[in-house]
């Protein structure tokens, strides 16, 4: 069968809320979409179960299966309900569900198709690894705390910046199917997310940045259009960009992918009072990386939180991934 070079195989990394943004939108552009998602939470609810029934934690993974769900509105609100009282306070229906077919599968990945199945996803969920991994973050002043859940408040502690982040156990193995999507793919995805809890411990898995480099598919991040609490406070565009390539490896990825577009006032305003603000975009510091910075208007014009518009956001990395294609053909063509 003849590909269709405007639908590529598209692999995305990270977790959290900014990749279920970029998956809702990316969903309508391609069918062949792998998200690789992190499963070093250890908060909430899906620390609960992950202490709780022994298994990896099943909060982020279930949030990228909702984003490529195709099933009736009723199923998206089934999963995204919350128990408000009793032994379940506090616990997603979702959760549960992935919680209950991990007890009845063979393993944590098993369990993951069987509910892409269920709600007939556009791609595929995979989780990184299904090693019981928890994530150590480093500080400029020598201090280390042990629990991504504990991250954000000890950082506020110390009031200084995390150097590094690491998993426990190291030398955790990556799902064989993971690194075949990422050998496989014609566009790498890196975010947005949380910089150090959401998209670098995907990175700290052997095989995944190996993998990434050698991939001949075109590699981005996307940038977040905000600085975050109690994880990157003050960082510039080159600051992330350089935490990613200190964790990972050179030539890991050919672009920085930013946000032109405008923050509300009052969006700043709320922002201001955690600590946050928009992420200021230093080019020349980027380019003397050896990576492209490339600015659009991604921002939604209608969400509460100063977050990536889904449309935007796809449209823009179609955009890209369409340049980049035209001008690989190109060079091809020369060779």
């Amino acid at each position: 069968m003849k590909k269709n070079l405007d639908q590529p195989k598209v692999v995305v990394i990270g977790g959290g809320h900014g990749l279920n943004t970029l998956l809702s939108g990316l969903k309508k552009r391609t069918p062949h979409i792998t998200a690789v998602v992190t499963v070093a939470d250890d908060g909430g609810g899906s620390g609960m179960l992950r202490e709780d029934l022994h298994m990896p934690p099943p909060g982020d993974i279930r949030n990228c299966l909702q984003a490529l769900a195709n099933v009736e509105p009723l199923m998206h609100d089934l999963l995204s309900y919350r128990f408000s009282e009793g032994s379940l306070k506090g616990q997603s229906f979702g959760n549960l569900f992935l919680a209950a077919l991990n007890g009845i599968s063979g393993s944590f990945d098993e369990a993951v198709q069987h509910m892409s199945d269920v709600l007939a996803i556009t791609g595929r969920v995979l989780p990184v690894t299904t090693a019981d991994v928890k994530l150590e973050a480093l500080f400029e002043n020598g201090t280390a705390v042990v629990g991504e859940s504990k991250i954000m408040d000890f950082k506020k502690e110390q009031d200084c910046r995390i150097t590094q982040v690491r998993l426990l156990p190291e030398g955790s193995a990556a799902l064989p199917a993971t690194l075949r999507a990422i050998e496989q793919a014609d566009y790498i995805i890196l975010g947005p997310g949380s910089l150090y809890t959401s998209i670098i411990p995907n990175l700290l898995v052997d095989g995944v940045v190996p993998a990434i480099v050698k991939a001949k598919a075109l590699k981005l991040y996307v940038l977040n259009i905000m600085t975050q609490e109690g994880e990157t406070e003050g960082y510039s565009a080159a600051d992330h960009v350089e935490a990613l390539l200190k964790h990972g490896a050179p030539g890991m990825f050919d672009i920085c992918l930013a946000n032109s577009g405008h923050v509300r006032p009052e969006l700043r305003e709320r922002y201001l009072g955690e600590g946050a603000s928009p992420i200021a975009v230093d080019a020349a510091r980027i380019r003397r990386m050896g990576i492209d910075l490339i600015s659009r208007p991604l921002s939604s014009k209608t969400s509460h939180y100063a977050h990536h518009s889904s449309q935007r956001l796809a449209e823009a990395l179609m955009e890209l991934y369409g340049t980049w294609r035209t001008e690989h053909r190109i060079e091809a063509v020369k060779l």
